[in-house]
């Protein structure tokens, strides 16, 4: 059985939660702290398999409790919750190492799609790595960069960089589409198990974050290309690029 854990200082919206996401069949704990959530990821080193992490907490804020989890190496996916969806939240969520997010107030069925999609890429991650003849290696190298999917690490040059589980999913999307424009639609359903209603601009800063980690100069990429009007195109060399 799957575990979430439900940081939310709002008791009536953390009950809510819990009892619709206990009827989908998930094991649920809530705490009202980022201490307390830290506490038990960090401190008990509790396994779950999502986070649903409200931002606006009492005490340490949920940006810091993303920060905190990356920083001990737990890299469990994470949901944020955002107030009216402010873009100086959601990318400041993203920069900390948050995986997705929702808006408040949001609809309970979107919710629970997110909260599925991130369990099942976990999932379907841990299951396909290493595997003999998959088309999901475990690691891929091009140029100076090899990229661990089984560890989540992308190492380039002499410095290792920890990657969150969309960062991961997202790359291994783009390259198994090696040399192909990838449309942000495809990019939405294959990563995220999402369709086109959803805002788009969340693709847009994995890729910048991706190309901060792969890209000599992230300003001139080399590797992760902008189609313009359609999404983006990864290519391994520059005979590809030509």
């Amino acid at each position: 059985m799957n575990r979430l854990l439900i940081v939310e200082d709002e008791k009536h919206l953390a009950d809510g939660l819990r009892f619709n996401l206990e009827s989908q069949g998930y094991a649920v704990e809530a705490v009202e702290t980022g201490e307390a959530a830290l506490d038990l990821v960090i401190g008990k080193s509790e396994r779950f398999d999502v986070v649903i992490l409200d931002i606006m907490l009492p005490g340490i804020d949920g940006f810091t409790v993303v920060s905190e989890m990356r920083r001990a190496s737990k890299y469990v996916p994470t949901l944020i919750l955002t107030a009216r969806g402010q873009p100086d939240d959601v990318l400041q969520g993203f920069a900390a190492g948050a995986d997705d997010y929702l808006a408040k107030p949001f609809e309970l069925a979107i919710l629970i799609a997110r909260v599925r999609s991130l369990v099942r890429r976990r999932e379907w991650l841990h299951a396909s790595l290493g595997t003999p003849g998959t088309q999901h290696p475990g690691t891929f190298a091009f140029d100076d960069t090899v990229v661990h999917f089984d560890r989540l690490q992308i190492q380039v040059r002499n410095q290792v960089f920890p990657l969150t589980l969309m960062e991961s999913n997202l790359l291994r999307c783009l390259i198994r589409h090696k040399g192909e424009a990838v449309s942000r639609k495809v990019m939405l359903e294959e990563v995220w198990e999402l369709h086109e209603d959803t805002d788009t601009r969340a693709i847009d800063n994995f890729v910048v974050r991706l190309r901060r980690y792969i890209e000599r100069d992230p300003r001139r990429p080399r590797h992760l290309l902008t189609v313009r009007g359609v999404g983006y195109r990864f290519v391994a060399s520059a005979v590809e690029r030509s």
